[in-house]
């Protein structure tokens, strides 16, 4: 490189300088020395080559001292370089006719340290112009230079809004720069999570560079302009129980610590700090619930709905009622919302709700009315029923002859509840039947059976007795060598409701027929009547024709 024409050596701080002597050697060298200029010109000697004997002397200069060598091609080296090194060094070659001379200018270089923001602000307010902080950059040669930067782009000076303040101090000792940059900045509200840097240029032996700073974030204090209130809840829907959590905030910085609860019902507000708890709250929390700040300025507000569901099953519990008897039943439901109500007997669930006009046996069970609402978790009610319908025992005996002719199948067929208890005798003798056979037990009826085989004519009893009454009914039954009318087992549950439509549709059919009867008998017999009536009319005018003829011969005969 050539600096205003002349040769320049670059060299970096505290390495090596190599400065080759850009001299031919000549004939008849008698010796080579190096030398540097004062600023006033004046030659300072540092080093000397004899060409003959080889030897090397180098000046007592304190600044260069042991840092020196001169090679044979008369190179000259200089340890560690230092920023006073920046001379310009001469090359001579001496023979006994003439001298030689060729200047090499220095230039070093120092590269700064990476650059810091030092005494940074604790926080910064919006709307004030105030000290962000200082960006340091130490020992560098030549001096370099300091830009600000904000989120990637240069801050630019701007009067009472950005107002920078560049520095450069050297050290008299080692000649190396220090760089300090203020920086004065007005901040506003978007400044919040802004990334603030500086960026040293300096000169190194390639030329110009850039080195950054770690980007700084500063806390940016700015006052609410906007509080909003939020209901904190793990469920989209709150139901009477739960508890409620309302949270405000505010959107300055630092946030507001105290705000105002309006609840409903309350005409003052309630001071508290960014949140307010309800516990087991009931429907009458349901309204509209705000905040604001302390002093009122600003306000937001939420609706609440608290959902609930009642249930009211009448009656309910356990219920005791008589067969036949009427029992009206309601489940009323009171809810927030459209509920869904469903029934359930004996764990299976019911096409319709029950209703009972006339009780029966098999109505008896346990009712479970149950609501729930489908858009509310773990909203859901039920009451339950426990129905028993009693009745008397009533009895109905059957008797038939077995196939086999030689026994008789003797059966009481047995209503009530509770279940009654069956005993069989002999009436007359008195003796009790223990080989009676139960069938089970369903819907307030079974039925009992024996079988005999009587050698004479007998009457058996059936005795059914329960906590309601005691009933009895008897039965003659003929001895198995005397034919008689043998009657048809009753059939129970669905066989005999089968045998009874069948009998029903009989009867029917009977009736008809005889009323069929009736009408065609009545007919012909007023038929017969009118055809009997008209005979003896007949008979009447024929008497009177005949008994004409016997007069008229008479006549004759009294006139002859």
């Amino acid at each position: 490189p050539l600096a205003l024409g002349l040769y320049t050596v670059n060299a970096v701080y505290g390495d090596t300088i190599t400065m080759p002597c850009r001299l031919e050697v000549p004939e008849g060298l008698m010796f080579g020395k190096w030398k540097y200029e004062m600023p006033n010109g004046s030659p300072v000697f540092i080093a000397f080559r004899s060409s003959t004997k080889k030897n090397v002397q180098y000046d007592d200069v304190p600044d260069y001292k042991d840092r020196l060598s001169l090679s044979e091609n008369y190179t000259l080296s200089i340890k560690n370089a230092r920023i006073s090194d920046e001379k310009r060094f001469v090359c001579m070659l001496v023979t006994e006719d003439d001298v030689s001379e060729e200047p090499t200018i220095v230039k070093v270089f120092k590269q700064p340290s990476q650059p810091e923001i030092l005494h940074q602000a604790d926080s910064l307010e919006t709307e004030k112009l105030q000290m962000l902080g200082e960006c340091v950059a130490r020992d560098s040669y030549p001096e370099g230079n300091v830009t600000w930067y904000k989120n990637g782009r240069v801050l630019q000076p701007m009067e009472e809004v950005v107002v920078i303040n560049l520095q450069k101090i050297v050290d008299k000792s080692t000649g190396l720069f220090t760089m300090t940059s203020s920086l004065q900045y007005m901040p506003t509200k978007e400044d919040a999570n802004a990334k603030f840097s500086c960026i040293v240029t300096y000169y190194g032996p390639s030329g110009q560079k850039t080195i950054q700073s770690e980007p700084v974030v500063f806390d940016v204090h700015y006052p609410t302009e906007k509080v909003s209130i939020q209901v904190l809840s793990q469920s989209s829907t709150i139901k009477e129980g739960d508890n409620i959590t309302l949270k405000c905030s505010g959107n300055g910085n630092p946030p507001p610590r105290e705000f105002l609860f309006y609840i409903p019902g309350e005409t003052e507000g309630i001071k508290s700090s960014d949140t307010y708890v309800m516990t087991d709250v009931r429907r009458n929390a349901t309204g509209e619930y705000k905040c604001s700040l302390t002093d009122k300025s600003m306000m937001d507000s939420t609706t609440i709905t608290v959902h609930y569901l009642d249930l009211q099953l009448t009656p309910s519990g356990e219920v005791t009622k008589q067969i036949g008897e009427a029992l009206p039943v309601s489940c009323t439901i009171s809810s927030s919302r459209n509920a869904t109500v469903f029934w359930i007997k004996d764990n299976i669930r019911m096409q319709t709700s029950p209703s009972f006009s006339s009780l029966q046996y098999q109505d008896a069970g346990n009712y479970i009315c149950e609501t729930t609402l489908q858009e509310v978790e773990g909203l859901k009610k039920r009451q339950t029923l426990k129905l028993i319908v009693e009745g008397k025992p009533q009895i109905k005996m059957t008797k038939k002859t077995n196939t086999n002719k030689m026994s008789k199948t003797i059966i009481c067929h047995v209503e009530g509840f509770p279940k009654p208890a069956v005993q069989w005798t002999v009436t007359g003798s008195g003796s009790i039947i223990n080989k009676a056979k139960e069938t089970k037990y369903v819907n307030g009826k079974f039925s009992s059976k024996i079988v005999i085989a009587p050698e004479e004519n007998v009457t058996l009893t059936c005795i059914a007795e329960n906590q309601l009454e005691r009933t009895v009914t008897s039965l003659n039954v003929s001895a198995i060598s005397i034919p008689e009318y043998d009657e048809p087992e009753d059939r129970n549950d669905d066989n005999s409701e089968k045998v009874n439509d069948q009998a029903k549709l009989i009867v029917g059919i009977v009736v008809g027929l005889l009323l069929a009867a009736l009408v065609a008998g009545v007919v012909y017999w007023l038929y017969v009547k009118k055809s009997k009536t008209a005979s003896k009319h007949v008979d009447k005018d024929l008497g009177n024709i005949e008994e004409n003829k016997k007069l008229e011969e008479n006549n004759h005969k009294s006139e002859t």
